[in-house]
């Protein structure tokens, strides 16, 4: 049987190094943990919970990080994780399966990146077999597949893997994971370093458009993006991204035949479907924005076929049965959406509407009431508090049972 290491990078991560090594214990048989400079006490707690502790002087690149813990690993598969990740029991027994396959050299695995709104899974090359020949690049984002790329021009019978199951949670996209200012603008300095000895590389060029986007730099992100498109040989998962973004920034323009086309080439590319469903729920919304309904529905139907708890595919949805007079289907899934993010006062106040529109109106006062409390005293929520006392409700957020 094929011994399986855990192999980290971390630096202050003690509120969420015990999650991810519990998630790991009975999984792997050793836990190698390179620390790049902690000062709260993770160095004594991965210790304490069983892990094997070595040292870096942090030096702005992911990648010499991650090679070096490489470095200290025994066991004959490596499963990479960062602190925030937690593995997924229920992938457990596949992968043991398929590591004790000879001819198998990397396994894919499907992360859902808890919290992320409109792509909630993504694809990462972390489990693979120990091997002199796989080892990280890239200063940001770093990843194995550029070197296993080149390892199977000279080794060409290993087999690469794509494990459906889920397997990790992320949880860097929860609102208190979320990327500061600074932090953007670390990640985009060693991106352009990259990017200028390697113009021709689609990642990179879908990784810093898309920032470039978010960091409001509209036009420098669209044409790096189209740059990306331009190179050769790029793999359907990286091809998806460059579409995607394309589509979700013209869709933000209202360039919507744009939007439409970059939507339609992503979702047409031969990969997992749980890593289209952003581009499925997006184009369905672009479709219920113009009216197109019924194409919608099916849309955000097959979405939900995919993955039955997208919470904000609920919520459109009941968008879009309140908009038909469908009161029943709307409320069915508001609700549906609400037991999935009951902190959402925008769930709760689209419920109280429609509870009201079929006279429930204790429930929907109950709705509107959990709204008010929820939107913490922001404009909304008094808006919300007038418009009912002028239609003769009053409410009183304090006494709302949010349980």
């Amino acid at each position: 049987m094929a011994n399986l290491s855990l192999c980290m990078i971390v630096k202050n991560e003690v509120e969420n190094l015990p999650r991810c090594l519990a998630s790991v214990r009975g999984l792997v048989d050793e836990m190698i943990v390179l620390d790049t400079g902690s000062t709260d006490g993770t160095v004594e707690l991965a210790r304490s919970l069983g892990a094997q502790v070595e040292h870096f002087a942090w030096c702005d690149d992911f990648s010499q990080a991650r090679n070096v813990a490489l470095e200290y690993v025994t066991g004959d598969w490596v499963l990479v994780l960062d602190a925030d990740e937690v593995w997924r029991s229920q992938a457990t027994v596949d992968i043991r399966l398929l590591i004790d396959r000879p001819e198998v050299l990397v396994i894919n695995l499907i992360r859902q990146e808890i919290g992320a709104v409109q792509s909630p899974y993504s694809l990462v090359s972390r489990l693979f077999r120990r091997h002199e020949g796989i080892y990280f690049q890239r200063p940001y984002h770093a990843m194995i597949d550029d070197s296993v790329e080149v390892l199977l021009k000279t080794e060409p019978n290993w087999q690469i893997l794509q494990l459906e199951t889920c397997a990790i949670d992320h949880y860097g996209y929860t609102l208190e994971a979320i990327q500061s200012q600074g932090k953007h603008a670390k990640a985009r300095k060693m991106m352009e370093g990259f990017l200028a000895k390697h113009p021709d590389d689609p990642y990179v060029c879908s990784k810093l458009g898309a920032l470039y986007i978010e960091m409001g730099e509209i036009d420098r992100g669209i044409n790096l993006l189209n740059q990306g498109l331009q190179a050769k040989n790029i793999d359907p998962n990286t091809t998806y991204e460059l579409h995607y973004h394309l589509a979700e920034t013209y869709q933000k323009q209202q360039q919507l035949q744009q939007s439409f086309d970059h939507y339609q080439t992503a979702i047409a590319q031969p990969i997992f479907p749980q890593l289209k469903l952003g581009a499925l729920n997006n184009l369905a919304t672009l479709l219920q924005d113009n009216n197109q309904l019924a194409e919608a529905e099916v849309l955000y139907k097959e979405v939900l076929a995919i993955d039955p708890n997208l919470a904000i595919a609920h919520y459109n949805l009941g968008i879009l049965y309140r908009s038909q007079n469908n009161f029943v289907g709307a409320i069915e899934h508001y609700e549906i959406a609400i037991g999935l993010t009951p902190d959402n006062p925008n769930l709760h106040q689209n419920l109280g509407v429609v509870l009201m529109k079929v006279g429930q109106v204790p429930e929907s006062l109950e709705a509107f009431g959990r709204a008010i409390v929820l939107h913490g005293g922001s404009e909304e929520g008094e808006r919300l508090r007038q418009t009912l006392g002028e239609m003769g409700f009053a409410i009183d957020p304090i006494a709302t049972d949010m349980q």
